[in-house]
């Protein structure tokens, strides 16, 4: 394992975290006496795989149902002071209501003090304003931390770049966890800010959200090659020193094993990835066009400014790697949770909308005649029944 300075909080923090949302047994809470044994076999396997490999970064949040009560379990028997345990816990208009769930959270991990505590989903300036307003939650999380029972503080985050600025301008939190990988490089501009303010950043999900790259289209496959598209994906991460930390989201004790083969290339980063990432953008422009693809995002209209709220500049991006990239069933799972994610994914589908009175929102494109008809397009591709996120499953 390899391990890269946390930011200002000087933790040596592995390349690899040990996420806690995929091998719970449930998204809701229930007694722990009705989890059953070989759930709780599996997720003590992961969690000693993850340490035997070296990732001694454990991840989870109070939102992941049954997962810290599961990791309350083994946590406790294991060395404290090898482990770095992060928990989250949602900002909400009640503080105090942050402080019980959170001392929920400390009592399901059976610890007395977690290392990382991240305000979870900071994805609007509402929440934003929840975390940092006077007598908010995050002098709630400073109060557990003046008490011994929280090291260090952050936010995780799915928000639009200028909100994620707008949080690490605050200069109150020690890291951030937001989206950032090949396929969504937005948020970059939000990785230069923290890096600024010696920040720890941790990237969520790379290779779920990141493209479904466990069961990757032959057609990236090929493009990846000698790479495999998580092991590239997690290399063109990593080759970044502003990045300290993918996490690994494992449901098995063997998903790890792809990831690690990605330490056998850090240091050839700067010879093996050029021609991919050559290959990667010359079959993007030869798909869709040179123009739409240097060009493409220019002038678009947040959702929160077109009519029925439709994610314009989402559902371009997603037909983007449906076309160029085959990932189609990537692109259909994003497309249908839009209107169903709330916060965590906004905006409407392209369903329904009349392209008479979407015009006068485009303004700013240099491809506004185009537009309505590739969202059509888009709905024909990617339509279909609507999606839940994990948690609402």
């Amino acid at each position: 394992m390899q391990y890269r300075r946390f930011g200002r909080t000087e933790l040596s923090m592995p390349v690899f975290s040990c996420g806690g949302m995929r091998y719970q047994y449930q998204w809701q809470d229930v007694p722990t006496q009705e989890i059953p044994s070989d759930n709780q076999v599996n997720l003590e396997t992961i969690i000693h795989r993850s340490l035997e490999v070296g990732i001694n970064h454990i991840e989870t949040a109070r939102g992941y149902g049954t997962s810290e009560a599961q990791l309350g379990k083994i946590l406790p028997t294991l060395p404290r002071e090898k482990l770095i345990v992060q928990t989250k816990v949602s900002p909400v208009a009640d503080a105090r209501e942050f402080q019980r769930t959170f001392e929920r959270s400390l009592t399901n991990l059976k610890l007395d003090y977690v290392d990382l505590l991240g305000l979870h989903g900071i994805n609007t300036p509402e929440l934003l304003h929840y975390s940092t307003r006077p007598g908010g939650c995050l002098e709630v999380a400073q109060r557990f931390q003046a008490q011994g029972k929280v090291r260090f503080i952050g936010f995780s985050t799915h928000a639009a770049t200028d909100t994620i600025l707008q949080a690490i301008e605050t200069n109150q939190f020690d890291y951030v966890n937001l989206h950032w990988y090949y396929i969504f490089q937005d948020n970059w501009a939000a990785i230069e800010a923290a890096t600024a303010r010696d920040m720890g950043v941790f990237i969520i999900s790379p290779s779920d959200k990141g493209g479904h790259l466990y069961r990757p289209p032959q057609k990236l496959v090929e493009l990846c090659k000698p790479l495999s598209p998580m092991v590239f994906n997690d290399l063109f991460c990593l080759s970044h020193p502003q990045v300290h930390t993918l996490s690994i989201g494992a449901s098995r004790p063997q998903d790890f094993d792809e990831h690690l083969k990605t330490l056998n290339w850090l240091d050839r980063a700067d010879e093996i990835l050029p021609p991919i990432l050559q290959r990667l953008e010359q079959v993007a422009i030869d798909t869709l066009g040179e123009d739409w693809y240097r060009t493409w995002h220019i002038g678009l209209p947040r959702y929160t400014e077109t009519p029925g709220n439709i994610n314009i500049p989402t559902i371009l991006w997603l037909r983007n790697l449906a076309l160029a990239y085959d990932l189609v069933d990537y692109a259909k799972a994003r497309y249908n949770l839009l209107t169903n994610a709330g916060h965590w994914f906004p905006g409407a589908k392209a369903n329904n909308f009349n392209p008479h009175h979407l015009r006068p929102y485009l303004t700013n494109s240099p491809h506004a005649d185009r537009i309505p008809e590739l969202l059509k397009e888009a709905d024909r591709l990617l339509g279909g029944e609507a999606v839940k996120r994990l948690s609402q499953q």
